[in-house]
């Protein structure tokens, strides 16, 4: 449905805002924005692989049969991006990042997380926030699969941070002792971003 299409916007707007699921300098959508830098990057099956790295026991080189084939669950979650919309009530269907981190080991040592993905995108996430239950690589979005647009095919989603943090194209990750700023944290980027204190920008 567009969002002109639907007189009740507003009133569900103010909903969740009393309700404290919008955060504030959020107004809400009912669209799907595309927002990425760069191209979409070509999906190749048989060439695609998941790397695991860094300070974990059991480094891994998963194909995209073997990733596809990892247990998989459902999550319904609010989205909020950094330029200001949110999303309610997203449906996602993936793989629990904490399946991939029972795969791995982290070491103890192991506190932050850098993503990997298409084209040297990197993004910084404490390994706590990921283990969390509602965080998971989608391989699909309101019952089909994920939009090429919207990071197919697959997607790390960390609902409590803003939207960036929710990698597209994912390839990858990197256990790390120490945080590190990734693409967007080097540009300008909040090291954590948490919707609800507006962290956007690094000096928010």
């Amino acid at each position: 449905m567009a969002e002109g299409e639907n007189p009740d916007r507003r009133q569900l707007e103010r909903e969740m805002h009393a309700a404290g699921r919008l955060p504030p300098g959020q107004s809400l959508t009912l669209k799907w924005p595309v927002l990425h830098e760069g191209n979409v990057p070509a999906f190749d099956p048989p060439t695609w692989d998941f790397h695991i790295g860094g300070l974990v026991e059991n480094p891994l080189r998963l194909t995209w049969e073997e990733f596809s084939r990892l247990p998989m669950k459902e999550v319904v979650a609010d989205m909020h991006c950094v330029t200001r919309w949110s999303r309610f009530d997203v449906r996602w269907e993936g793989v629990a990042f904490a399946e991939l981190a029972r795969l791995a080991q982290p070491k103890p040592e192991a506190k932050f997380v850098m993503v990997l993905a298409e084209e040297g995108f990197t993004s910084n996430v404490p390994l706590a926030d990921l283990l969390r239950p509602e965080t998971l690589f989608a391989l699909r979005h309101g019952g089909a699969p994920l939009p090429p647009e919207h990071g197919y095919p697959a997607r790390l989603v960390v609902p409590h941070l803003y939207a960036w943090k929710s990698v597209k194209w994912v390839r990858g990750l990197r256990f790390m002792a120490e945080d590190a700023p990734g693409f967007w944290e080097q540009n300008g980027y909040h090291m954590y971003g948490d919707p609800f204190r507006e962290q956007r920008f690094s000096n928010d």
